[in-house]
């Protein structure tokens, strides 16, 4: 109704326009943190105390739920670290729950040996260090998964409390496999390549007969 404030007021709106667009665009990973955030607390794929197994920047984490906010998750590590990922991500990222339903974790341990040693020998002394420690609930088998380019391999599966526990066999297992093989003559193999030599050169048959002569 005031014409000369007819052009003030459609600057005004236009700014308006433009400084929402700029403050949207500033605060979209906020509001995309917050509904992931509301996402999680909904649908609770875990819960805080929840052991998670994650993947960061660093690599594979594993880590104990200390904080679950609107904005970012909390994990700490066995090493006393904390990995803090944002709702978005770890939203959208495939996470596996350690103990959202069972403690109970099977251990598989891989463990190899030489095409020359005898696999009854091998199993049979693998399953006997497995049954003789307290940490394992039940020695589930170890069957031969794999025959390799120069190893014959084992699957030794066994039950334990938790996934805690489970690591801490994997390698009590594997330093008392390395000892009772040693003992008992069983090879461990290494990874080695056969060159086989299909002509020998004229001059080196001559250069070796006479360092022979």
């Amino acid at each position: 109704m005031i014409p000369a404030l007819d052009k003030l007021a459609t600057a005004l709106l236009a700014s308006v326009s433009v400084a929402s667009v700029v403050f949207g665009l500033a605060a979209q990973s906020t509001l995309s943190n917050f509904v992931a955030g509301m996402s999680l607390i909904f649908y609770r794929p875990f819960r805080l105390g929840d052991k998670l197994q994650i993947s960061a920047p660093t690599g594979v984490e594993t880590g104990i739920v200390e904080d679950v906010s609107l904005g970012y998750t909390v994990l700490k590590t066995f090493d006393n670290r904390r990995v803090i990922m944002s709702n978005s991500s770890i939203s959208s990222a495939t996470m596996i729950n350690l103990s959202a339903r069972e403690l109970r974790t099977m251990a598989i341990i891989t463990i190899s040996i030489g095409y020359d040693s005898d696999i009854d020998k091998a199993r049979a002394l693998i399953l006997e260090i497995a049954s003789g420690m307290s940490t394992i609930e039940e020695v589930v088998g170890c069957p031969v998964t794999n025959l390799g380019a120069s190893s014959v391999d084992f699957s030794l599966r066994v039950w334990c409390a938790d996934s805690g526990v489970a690591a801490g066999v994997t390698n009590d297992v594997l330093e008392a496999v390395k000892k009772r093989f040693d003992a008992a003559g069983i090879e461990i193999p290494y990874a080695y390549q056969n060159i086989v030599v299909k002509e020998v050169p004229a001059a080196l048959l001559q250069e070796k007969e006479a360092k022979a002569a």
